[in-house]
């Protein structure tokens, strides 16, 4: 079968109320601030994950250039989205808090203790890497993790999506369709028991088996550099029965919506997929065949498969990025080595992408 790429996590999908105001606690706290694309239109493609119906919604895409997945923070509009009606506990099935990359731990934690913000205990240590939680002021919680793939180093102590922690029911089954599916072939530890770490997450206090993934091989293809490395740490709950997060809520609600990662090759993941037994669920390339889905400054495919307890993974094929949107000029991936990074300093060039009109909080 010819070569899926996977560069590695392009976006962590959030939802929440308000774009603009979420968005400034990002770029502020985390340095989210190169706007690859915004746009208010329907949700065209995704019914079966909206009741069948396309809805309206406010969605934007931005990533650092530190390094790390960027966010698209999306928000309804044609309805208030909704919370979870019970309390997300970890263990629950699906996305339940994501991982950032951080310079150094203690300076970090020190400083976003300065700003008053909300941290879910002391820095912990586990298996050699010292880390902490925090809560965004939207109930969305943060585990900062220590890096050193940093793309471009700026003046922050913080950059992107570094991974995911998600509830599951079946570890081995999650382990292999993680490997299998995403390339996070390599365990860092597997460990079963009550964790000090854990236990200032709600529910945390229980007995879990955790599992943490990492990818053996660099990631490939023409944003491998920027998004750099990844890990998912799965978490089954030995104690109780978990809960689907996303249980009784349309997608793009209040919380973490999906997975994506950025890919080349998107015919033959439709047929890996198809083979392992998790094919597509929602499909723009069958939609669309040779051409692109038009994203307003951006344009590709893109499709969303689920893992074996529900939780949203989606793909995108990126075609065209903008580089610089007041000259018009957009970068054309179809007609280079997919395999390639792309230069430093035309990814560099993203800077002229940054946000300055997002207000951060004081």
């Amino acid at each position: 079968m010819n070569k899926v790429i996977i560069s590695g996590i392009q976006q962590i999908g959030i939802g929440v109320k308000n774009v603009k105001e979420a968005w400034g606690w990002y770029k502020k706290y985390f340095g989210i601030d190169v706007r690859i694309l915004e746009e208010s239109a329907p949700a065209e493609f995704m019914l079966p994950y909206t009741g069948g119906k396309p809805k309206n919604r406010h969605a934007a895409l931005a990533v650092t250039l530190q390094g790390g997945g960027g966010f698209e923070i999306w928000n309804h509009t044609d309805f208030e989205p909704r919370a979870a009606s019970f309390e997300i506990q970890l263990g629950d099935l699906g996305l339940f808090a994501a991982k950032i990359k951080c310079k150094d731990p203690e300076k970090t934690y020190a400083w976003f203790k300065d700003a008053n913000q909300n941290l879910l205990g002391p820095i912990f240590e586990f298996e050699g890497t010292k880390h902490f939680f925090i809560k965004d002021p939207y109930g969305n919680i943060f585990q900062l993790i220590p890096a050193t793939d940093w793309f471009h180093e700026e003046n922050k102590l913080t950059g992107g999506g570094y991974g995911i922690i998600l509830g599951c029911t079946d570890i081995e089954k999650s382990t292999d369709f993680y490997g299998q599916i995403l390339g996070y072939d390599k365990v860092v530890y597997d460990k079963t028991g009550v964790f000090e770490d854990f236990k200032v997450l709600p529910g945390g206090d229980g007995e879990f088996r955790r599992v943490l993934l990492r990818h053996s091989k660099p990631r490939e293809g023409a944003f491998g550099e920027l998004f750099g490395n990844s890990e998912v740490e799965l978490v089954q709950v030995k104690n109780r029965a978990p809960r689907k997060i996303f249980e009784g809520r349309f997608w793009g609600e209040l919380g973490f919506i999906h997975l994506c990662y950025d890919i080349h090759g998107m015919d033959n993941l439709r047929e890996k997929g198809k083979n392992y037994g998790c094919p597509f669920t929602v499909d723009t390339g069958e939609i669309f065949k040779d051409s692109s889905f038009d994203m307003g400054d951006a344009a590709g495919l893109f499709a969303y498969i689920e893992d074996p307890d529900g939780a949203l993974i989606e793909f995108v094929e990126t075609h065209k990025v903008p580089i610089m949107k007041k000259l018009g000029i957009s970068l054309n991936l179809q007609k280079r080595d997919p395999k390639k990074p792309l230069p430093r300093y035309i990814v560099k060039a993203l800077r002229f992408l940054k946000a300055k009109d997002i207000p951060v909080p004081e």
